[in-house]
């Protein structure tokens, strides 16, 4: 499980393909990214996260932060794969 928290670790779109590729390559079948609640994680849930992961320092709408990970995970496969999209930026 993939906590998002602005107190998170903070990863280039390269370190998080880096990240991501690594699940993957242990034989990770399953990734959870968890969007945190208005009052924060409780000392629980951070203790299971496999990692707590902030999107920035600004807060954003849940729906947004959804379309900013998912956009970052594309970013990662196509960094992993070569694909041309993310060009270094």
């Amino acid at each position: 499980m993939v906590l998002l928290d602005s107190r998170g670790r903070k990863m280039t779109s390269e370190a998080f393909a880096v990240w991501l590729g690594s699940r993957r390559d242990e034989g990770s079948q399953h990734l959870v990214f968890a969007i945190g609640p208005a009052s924060g994680w409780t000392e629980g849930a951070r203790k299971q996260a496999h990692l707590q992961l902030s999107l920035g320092e600004m807060t954003l709408a849940h729906a947004l932060a959804r379309l900013v990970m998912a956009e970052q995970i594309y970013r990662a496969y196509t960094i992993l794969t070569g694909h041309p999209y993310h060009a270094g930026h």
